[in-house]
């Protein structure tokens, strides 16, 4: 709904009710300017548009719930009453309820683009709201998470202009700023009145500019490990073959090694039967392959006149050379070892000429293949340790109530994720199974 340029006329004629707005819009916006050391401009050119003018709005639309001075004046109060009677009926029901409804933050579902979406209060709680929407259901995900007004409008509902969406970092940054801006326990439910969420509205504002700045300003490099807690680091090994060895004799000894499971009567993947240890990068991403119920430490394969042998870590690379030179020693040479980085390696990847059409997978096998993996990935995932469920299993956490609410933001973050990869077979991926396979599908709707 348009409606700021008549308010703002309205709001121009008189130097107090100026001076109101902009003390208010300096409220959302002055800690992270002296937090970061920047002004108006700097937040401009670094977050750009439409950033900046949903920030002012974020001020803008708390302003018109504000009352000030010993008679509590209101601002949509005198407007309603001096301009109202300009205005059609709906405008007005609209007004007189965006002025009584506070910012909260809401969880996305059921997201129907350009038409609605279901919009969980995290912060108030209540039955979820399906509200119409056309713009933001067109870049909004399941489960994302946003800041907005949710204003009830006849028989359904619709949120104001000002929409924020919240990562999980701000979501952190705004969890911890309410709970001490509203004096609770970390172990006490994070649940606000509306009163208190009116009186908060600065903090969303500022939780989200905190996060955002700070990921433009410092975007965060991230830090690969294996399952071993090592540094991804490819290691390319390349053992030659000795004067007259065939690759018939070279396959025959690689077969022997108990832990080199045969793919093809070339190639070999080194499986880890044992469970994987855990990671121990704090805050890294685990990058790691799963076959057979265990782990892919390494992949061996006879090319030509030598064995090719990848591995992701300097120790596992170490580890393989050990058991390929066991087995192997007399018919190879020692190995000649090429090291990348992930940076390397994204980089070779990108300057590597585009495909040409024909050689391009169709869609729909592209997604089968996806969806095919992913299938069998997660099979293997709910009977696996999960860090992010205190190393239980999701069938085993999903047996207490804790365990239960853990697995379903477990649920809602990798739904989320995989949501976020437009235009590519993962973002169709329907993790409707894995609910009901936990028992836990009524809780997705």
């Amino acid at each position: 709904m348009t409606y700021r340029g008549s308010w703002l006329a309205f709001i121009g004629r008189e130097e107090r009710w100026k001076e109101r707005l902009q003390e208010v819009i300096e409220e959302h916006l002055e800690a992270a300017l002296d937090a970061f050391e920047i002004n108006h401009e700097d937040l401009a050119d670094i977050l750009g548009e439409p950033s900046s003018g949903t920030l002012w709005g974020c001020g803008f639309e708390d302003f018109l719930g504000r009352r000030f001075g010993a008679h509590d004046e209101n601002i949509a109060d005198l407007y309603l009453k001096r301009r109202g009677w300009k205005e059609t009926v709906l405008n007005r029901a609209y007004f007189a309820a965006l002025r009584d409804t506070p910012v909260s933050l809401h969880e996305v579902s059921d997201v129907k683009p350009g038409a609605s979406m279901v919009l969980r209060d995290v912060l108030r709680g209540g039955p979820p709201v399906t509200v119409r929407e056309k713009s933001a259901t067109r870049s909004l995900r399941q489960w994302d998470k946003i800041a907005v007004r949710v204003v009830p409008e006849r028989d359904h509902h619709v949120i104001s202009g000002a929409v924020l969406p919240f990562s999980g970092e701000a979501v952190e940054l705004l969890t911890l700023a309410l709970r001490e801006a509203v004096k609770l326990g970390k172990r006490a439910p994070l649940t606000l009145s509306t009163e208190q969420l009116r009186d908060c509205a600065p903090i969303f504002t500022s939780a989200w500019l905190f996060a955002e700045v700070s990921r433009v300003l410092n975007p965060p490099r991230p830090n690969y490990c294996n399952s071993d807690g090592d540094e991804v680091m490819f290691h390319d090994l390349r053992f030659a073959l000795k004067t007259g060895v065939t690759q018939k004799q070279m396959a025959e000894r690689i077969d022997k090694v108990v832990d080199f499971s045969p793919a093809s009567r070339t190639f070999w993947n080194w499986v880890e039967r044992r469970p994987a240890r855990k990671g121990k990068a704090a805050g890294g991403l685990i990058l790691e392959s799963q076959m057979e119920g265990g782990t892919v430490l390494a992949g061996l394969e006879i090319k030509g006149r030598a064995l090719l042998v990848s591995a992701n870590s300097p120790a596992r690379a170490a580890r393989v050379e050990t058991l390929v030179m066991g087995a192997a020693g007399d018919l190879v040479k020692p190995p000649l070892t090429t090291i990348r980085t992930i940076e390397q390696l994204m980089a070779e990847r990108e300057a590597r000429p585009v495909p040409s059409a024909a050689d391009e997978i169709p869609p729909q096998i592209a997604r089968q293949i996806t969806h095919d993996y992913m299938d069998k990935h997660y099979r293997e995932t709910l009977d696996a340790p999960v860090p992010a469920l205190g190393d239980k299993s999701p069938r085993q956490a999903v047996r207490s109530a804790a365990g239960r609410a853990k697995v379903i933001e477990w649920l809602k973050l990798l739904e989320n994720r995989s949501a976020q990869h437009e235009d590519r077979p993962i973002a169709e991926y329907d993790f409707g199974w894995m609910w009901a396979e936990l028992g836990l599908q009524d809780y997705r709707n």
